[in-house]
């Protein structure tokens, strides 16, 4: 499969139908109150459906979300894990028990599920009209079938000349995306991902793959346990493809139909200890679901997998237990668009009723950093507009060649579905010709934005290990990779955003993980730890900042610099953390920390000035950053 010419990832456009034209394209009374709920609530591709079979699939999604806001403040990961899990399992036994109740009491074949509000039912317009008319129901939503993966045909594999076997050789090299954004200089300090757990729903992954066997979380050396380790989301043919996928249905062994989890999951971890050093993180574990059949997905499989992930189960789908949830979950998928070639229907529907934003945002509740593929529609401006990389809560990834260059096919933003012109990818990472494991023992190289992704997953898991307080703080690790990212050069001006950063084509830059490690992880320009107003204060924070680029310690930072409500006041402790926090001061990127460039900015930045007046009459040699926009945007990720 090539990525470049085929891989979309999925969408959500939103398309809004008249209602005479919907309710004229269905056998329904014109003045019917269901009529009228059904054409008010229903997405065109379900009125479509409705309309041209006597049967139909599609998800009821209900208006009531659960509020996960409490999470935030919770510091132990596993109680804050659970506490999403229940309070998200409560609200949907509550708010779908009567819907259930009536459906099974009408014999409707239906699948409920919790991490998003939806049920999915398969039945007839007259099914749908009276679900539209329900109080509780907020938007019937299609569940298309998608091949969002690229032609196998042109997927470059190393061949054994003897025996047309995929080839076992080492490279004897670390892969060049892996020594790219310099995750080999954290090895060498011991840093390798241990203890961090990465997961991925993708094709599904081979697990006896020798660079891949040793990393599941599922092997201990001489057995294995799919238990909590791995999720089988694919319960029915998807593929309409004449042929049969090797996996089967509800497989209890992890395993992939196709090639593409298998190589993503290479690059998140892969070592075979022979040479074969494919993987970012080769100390972390992993564990997998499977959310497409041959290349397929649909919605409700994508949910699925995030849902699994969010409180995985034994293979009998019982007994969830969130102490095994996964750190970070690589998507090196898309739901395709309406129109889109390869799929059946679009995914498209108003982004609040979008049952696979209300998951990731559900994840990112609890916790675990979801990174996301932009999609490989490029060159054009606003080609990323698919979901998942669309929305906020994803951590988008762009893809680069080994130049540094942007590939032409990765999707730009800014996103202009859900009405959003939200700036996308928010990182680039290497995806050109990157060698990961393929199944059956074997190593490919192949192209695409699902290749860059698993190098942000990667470098994620060795940044939590490295600094654990990053465990549960997916925010975080985001502005800290974003603002250590390496600047690249754009040309392409999408949205008047050229020649800034972050920028539509590249997001940040391409991501450098041993910058981010040296790049104060955590720091704010919170000093002081006030707990009255605003907790970024130029008279009192931005003073103590810029005394400290000035040179003074202790008293000589603190004296009539500390706020009334301070809680970090002893002068020692607050020079410790103006010396924790330095490296992130370099604001305009030159390589130093001057209080007379670095420091008056931070200072005017807290005392509210932007613009013209940011900028004035400062400027140093070297600066990357020199624009008003461009100091703004990394100072705002200084002021979370």
């Amino acid at each position: 499969m090539n990525c470049i010419s085929r891989l979309r990832f999925c969408v959500l456009v939103l398309f809004v139908a008249a209602g005479s034209l919907a309710r004229a394209a269905l056998p329904l009374e014109a003045d019917s109150a269901e009529a009228s709920a059904l054409a008010e609530k229903a997405d065109a591709s379900v009125l479509k459906a409705l309309a041209t079979r006597p049967k139909a699939e599609f998800l009821v999604v209900l208006g009531d979300e659960a509020d996960l806001s409490a999470a935030a403040g919770m510091t132990d990961r596993v109680t804050r894990l659970q506490y999403v899990v229940d309070t998200l399992m409560r609200r949907a036994e509550v708010s779908q028990a009567p819907l259930r109740a009536w459906l099974a009491a009408k014999g409707v074949e239906h699948r409920a599920y919790w991490i998003a509000n939806m049920i999915q039912v398969s039945g007839d317009v007259t099914l749908a009209r009276s679900l539209a008319a329900r109080g509780e129901v907020k938007r019937l939503i299609a569940n298309p079938r998608a091949n969002t993966l690229p032609d196998q045909s042109k997927l470059r594999r190393e061949q054994d000349i003897a025996d047309g076997q995929k080839s076992l050789s080492a490279t004897a090299s670390i892969e060049w995306g892996v020594a790219k954004i310099n995750a080999p200089q954290l090895w060498a300090l011991g840093i390798t991902g241990a203890g961090i757990v990465i997961a991925g729903q993708d094709t599904g992954y081979d697990w006896t793959h020798p660079a891949l066997k040793s990393k599941y979380r599922g092997w201990n050396g001489a057995t294995v346990d799919h238990n909590y380790n791995w999720h089988d989301a694919i319960h029915a043919q998807i593929n309409t493809t004449p042929g049969s996928n090797s996996c089967g249905f509800n497989s209890l062994v992890a395993c992939d139909d196709d090639y593409h989890g298998t190589h993503t999951m290479g690059t998140m971890v892969g070592d075979d200890g022979a040479g074969n050093q494919i993987g970012v993180a080769p100390g972390a574990k992993w564990i997998g679901c499977r959310n497409m059949e041959r290349g397929t997905g649909t919605r409700t499989t994508y949910v699925e997998c995030f849902q699994w992930l969010l409180a995985p189960t034994n293979l009998a789908n019982t007994n969830p237990d969130v102490s095994k949830a996964p750190h970070v979950i690589n998507n090196s998928w898309g739901c395709p668009m309406q129109n889109h070639p390869f799929a059946e229907a679009g995914c498209e529907t108003a982004a609040s009723s979008d049952p696979i934003r209300i998951a990731i945002e559900a994840l990112n509740a609890a916790g675990i950093l979801v990174v996301t593929s932009a999609g490989n529609d490029g060159p054009a401006c606003s080609t990323l507009r698919d979901a998942p990389a669309m929305y906020d809560a994803s951590f988008s990834v762009g893809a680069t060649l080994s130049s540094d260059e942007l590939i032409y096919f990765s999707s730009r933003g800014p996103v202009v579905e859900v009405a959003s012109n939200r700036s996308k990818p928010d990182v680039s990472a290497p995806g050109v010709s990157v060698r990961s494991s393929t199944p059956n023992g074997g190593y490919a190289s192949t192209d695409g934005t699902s290749m860059a992704g698993p190098h942000v997953a990667g470098a994620a898991a060795l940044l939590m290990q490295a600094y654990p307080s990053l465990i549960g703080n997916p925010m975080e690790i985001r502005r800290l990779l974003m603002r250590t990212a390496k600047r690249l050069p754009v040309t392409q001006n999408c949205d008047n955003l050229a020649t800034t950063v972050p920028n539509n084509s590249t997001g940040w830059g391409r991501i450098d993980v041993l910058a981010a490690y040296n790049g104060a992880p955590g720091a704010t320009l919170d000093v002081d730890s006030n707990t009255t107003g605003s907790p970024y204060n130029g008279t009192t924070d931005g003073l103590l900042i810029l005394r400290h680029l000035l040179g003074l310690s202790t008293t000589g930072v603190t004296t009539n610099a500390l706020s009334s409500s301070a809680t970090l006041v002893d002068p020692v402790a607050v020079t410790a953390r103006l010396a924790a926090i330095a490296p992130a001061l370099d604001i305009d990127g030159d390589g130093q920390r001057y209080p007379h460039t670095d420091g008056l900015l931070v200072l005017r930045y807290l005392l509210g000035l932007r613009g013209a007046a940011l900028t004035a009459d400062i400027s140093a040699v070297g600066a990357q950053r020199t624009s008003a926009p461009d100091i703004e945007a990394y100072l705002k990720l200084l002021t979370p």
